[in-house]
């Protein structure tokens, strides 16, 4: 899955996307998920994250065109909007469909939150508990309402909540994000195998909902505290392999194949190893899956999930 996000020292355009879809995979589209990137800079506050969705579907107008290849880059758009709003989020949620074109798909509100106030992510705060919110729930009801999905960002302790929003909103279509973020750093370093039979317990009980799918990816992220950054040399797709197959075993397990994605998280996974060296892992780690779970997990769940042969 593919992002923009802007900060010093880090910058992920269209151009350095190409190069990552061009490294050697056969990538044939991606989807755009909220990054916090080219808001508007003025107008209501709760208007400004439409800005994002009205770049990144220029984005995908150019690469639509076949000018820039094959891939068609965008294809779905998932955006940020502040669903605390309750029911006033409506116009946000139109605002966005129409900005989006046919390519808007649904919202990530990101929720995470632990106890470790260290692990909290400063640029997403949220209170604990938000996803049982009666405001916040009134905004997942305007989804249901509008056809749109939700990406549900949590750490692994919350995963239960995620839960308990899918049997409340049974017509809504959740797709847990990175696996439901196995946390290993700070209160959690030192506790893997703690950690993992908590995880794993919790997202067995998620998969019960059939209204939910995983994306599995975003294990390169510091919270995991898998540590592939801090290697002396980048990371082989074996090594890789051999570190996520837990997790992604366990996912498939849980979920099925035809409710398991593959998600590559870049630009947010690059420090921890390359977009080809990624998707190698992933071919590595499926090799003796059939040929239909294999579609499904690199491109038929994200295609039905996100609707992307709907997609201009």
């Amino acid at each position: 899955m593919a992002g923009i996000r802007i900060r010093p020292g880090w910058r992920y355009m269209a151009d350095d996307l190409l190069a990552d879809t061009s490294s050697g995979h056969n990538i044939r589209a991606t989807v755009f998920v909220q990054a916090h990137s080219m808001y508007r800079a003025t107008g209501p506050v709760e208007m400004r994250p439409v800005g994002e969705t009205e770049f990144v579907n220029g984005v995908a107008a150019m690469f639509a065109s076949g000018v820039l290849g094959r891939t068609q880059a965008c294809a779905g758009i998932v955006g940020q909007a502040d669903l605390t709003l309750g029911s006033r989020v409506e116009p946000v949620l139109t605002a966005h469909l129409r900005a989006g074109s046919d390519r808007f798909r649904g919202i990530r509100h990101i929720t995470s939150w632990d106890a470790d106030a260290s692990i909290r992510n400063p640029d997403y705060p949220s209170p604990p508990g938000l996803l049982k919110d009666r405001t916040f729930r009134e905004g997942i009801a305007k989804l249901v309402q509008l056809g749109l999905s939700f990406d549900a960002m949590v750490y692994h302790p919350q995963i239960d909540e995620v839960a308990d929003l899918a049997g409340a909103f049974p017509d809504l279509k959740i797709v847990l994000n990175h696996a439901g973020v196995p946390l290993g750093i700070n209160a959690y370093r030192g506790k893997r195998d703690e950690v993992f039979a908590v995880w794993s317990a919790s997202l067995k009980a998620l998969a019960k909902h059939h209204n939910v799918y995983v994306k599995i990816g975003g294990l390169g992220q510091r919270y995991t505290g898998l540590n592939f950054n801090e290697r002396a040399e980048p990371p082989s797709s074996a090594v890789v392999a051999d570190t996520c197959r837990p997790y992604v075993e366990t996912c498939i397990e849980a979920f099925g194949a035809a409710r398991s994605m593959f998600e590559s998280n870049f630009p947010v996974d690059k420090p921890s190893y390359s977009y080809q060296v990624f998707w190698n892992a992933c071919k590595l780690m499926t090799r003796g899956a059939s040929s239909t779970q294999k579609a499904d997990l690199f491109a038929g769940t994200a295609t039905r999930f996100y609707r992307l042969n709907r997609a201009g």
